[in-house]
């Protein structure tokens, strides 16, 4: 099920329903890079183009899950 949660981005509120891990995952995410929340997903709302929101944010949270720096290392065999 989906968490709702306000956010203001540059003085305006807008509401972003995630599932709990995305909203675990964006958190950790933004406290990594030194950033609030709301930061985090200004950055990118501002670069999202088309795409909603919630949908850009799981991108996002994706996007730095699968990024080769990110995935454990496989041990050789």
């Amino acid at each position: 099920m989906n968490v709702k949660r306000s956010l203001s981005l540059a003085g305006h509120r807008t509401s972003l329903a995630l599932e709990p891990e995305f909203w675990t995952a964006a958190e950790r995410l933004a406290e990594r890079r030194g950033q609030s929340l709301a930061a985090f997903v200004l950055d990118i709302d501002r670069t999202r183009g088309n795409r909603n929101l919630a949908s850009a944010v799981r991108v996002a949270v994706l996007a730095h899950l699968t990024a080769p720096a990110s995935l454990p290392e496989r041990a050789s065999s």
